[in-house]
Formats: C-alpha cells, structure tokens, sequence
C-alpha cells in the first residue's frame, strides 16, 4: 500500500514538474512578445506605418528609418537557402533512411551532427575565405551577394532538415515498406512512393525549423551578404538582412533608432510567425 502511495506522490510530483516547465516555456514566449510589440508598435505608429514598412531609405542620422529593402533581403536570401539547402537536405535524410549502407552510414551520421554544432561565426568565417574568393573568380565583384548568402545559409540548415527528415522516415512501419514491395513495387519506388508519403509531417516539421534558422541566422550574414540596406538590382548585389541591420547597428543606437532596431525584430517576429502558419496550413491541407 506504501509503495502504491510513493508511486503516486512521485507522479504527482512530475506532472507537477512538467506543468512548471510548460508555464515557463510558455510564459518566456509571452513575455519576448509583449517586450516587441510594447517597444515596436508606438515606434511604427510615430514612425508612420507606411514609412517604416515601404520606405526604401535607411539613414538613421536623416531619421529616415524604411526596412523595405531589408525585408525584401530577408525573403530573397531565406528562399535561396531553400532552393539550396531543402532538397540537398531531403535526398541525403532518404540517403541515410533507405539506401546507406552501414559501413558509410557509421561516416556521414556523426559528420552531418557535427554540422550541426559548428558555431554561426565558423561558417562565416569559411564563406568569408572560401566561398566569397569563388564568387569572385566566377561572377566578379566583390564576391559578398546574395548568391553567397544563400549558399551559406543553405548549407547551415542542411544538418537540421537531414536529421528530422531522418528521424521522419525511420519511424515509418516497416509494413508500409513492405506492403509495397509485396505488390511488385521497386525499392526505390517503394520508399518514394510508400515510406516518404507517410512521413510528410515530420519532414515539413524539418523543413520549418530549417527555414525558421535561415530566416534568423545572422553572424554569418553579416560577414558574408555585403551589408548593404538597399534595394537589390540582382542576385549579386549585396544585401542586408533584418536580422543583420539589428546586429549592426544595436551596438550604438540610441532613442528612436533603437526603437526602431526593436521594430525590426517585430517584423521579423511576424514574418516567421507567417511563415509557420503557411507549413502549417499546407501540412493541414496535404492530411
């Protein structure tokens, strides 16, 4: 009877535990909100909504505070890393789940986890010697563009997609692999057809936290996008990100300026928020 008792107090105790840590979870969530938008929306408003949103001018010592050309930068460089990173990701995750063999398997898991370890400003520092010097040598210029940030950022979301991908498709049951084989289907057509289908939900879940880290990822950015807050004229122009004009300039803003670096980071805060509720309407739609 003690021991029943025990087993419940301590079950008790750990739903408590979890409930605490949801609170917590939920109420920092909260608070990052209200700080954004109490210190962003009465700047816009003094501002002018239409001013800071479509200006193209950014020139804080005019008070000239417009972020379209930086959220224009933002959508660009976020769909290159897409473009670049998503299917790369997806086919080595398919790689991994159904046609490595073990030996190789053992080599490229631990290699793509430490991909993902790699600190923000080492992949800056590998664009900065490795990847502006090709561009230069290919398209001349400066090299720092939008070409490169894509790049970049592409590659830094590879080890997030790979690994939830992964983890997406092994959890499928065996049986719908199998099933498929059974009615005369190829294993490659099995595994597209039959497994990948099954594991839509946690792959898109993989591909939102990889777009959710291009869209905030920033000191590699800086180093390597060319930090201009203007309107790009092609894929080769250099480009400020919201994420880097904050990281740029928070250092020595002062009064309006700082508010409107926060206003930023309210944008910003919304764009991902848009992005999220997208997947999340197109994984409604594909169930």
């Amino acid at each position: 009877m003690k021991r029943g008792n025990q087993l419940n107090f301590r079950e008790f105790a750990m739903q408590i535990v979890f409930l605490a840590t949801a609170c917590v979870s939920i109420l920092a969530v909260i608070l990052i909100c209200v700080f954004l938008f109490a210190n962003g929306i009465p700047t816009m408003r003094e501002i002018g909504f239409v001013n800071f949103l479509f200006g193209t001018t950014w020139a804080p010592n005019q008070n000239l505070y417009g972020i379209f050309p930086m959220i224009i930068a933002s959508i660009i460089v976020t769909a290159g890393a897409i473009l670049i990173g998503v299917p790369a990701g997806l086919l080595c995750a398919i790689f991994l789940a159904r046609f490595c063999p073990p030996r190789l398997y053992k080599i490229l898991k631990p290699a793509a986890e430490l991909l993902a370890g790699i600190p923000s400003i080492v992949y800056g520092f590998f664009g900065l010697m490795v990847i502006v010097p090709l561009m230069q040598n290919l398209v001349g210029g400066g090299g720092k563009n939008i070409i490169t940030a894509s790049l970049m950022l592409g590659i830094m979301i590879l080890p997030t997609i790979i690994n939830v991908a992964e983890a997406s498709i092994r959890a499928v049951p065996q049986s719908y692999y199998e099933g498929s084989l059974a009615l005369g289907a190829t294993h490659e057509r099995s595994v597209f057809s039959a497994t990948l289908p099954a594991a839509k939900s946690g792959i898109l879940a993989g591909i939102i936290l990889g777009v959710g880290r291009a869209i905030g990822e920033t000191m590699a950015v800086v180093m390597i996008a060319g930090n201009q807050p203007i309107l790009p004229e092609s894929i080769l122009s250099g480009v400020r990100t919201l994420t880097a004009n904050i990281v740029l300039e928070m250092g020595y803003a002062t009064d309006l300026h700082r508010e409107a670096l926060i206003a930023c980071g309210v944008v910003l805060f919304v764009f991902i928020l848009l992005i999220n509720l997208c997947f999340s309407a197109l994984k409604r739609r594909a169930e």
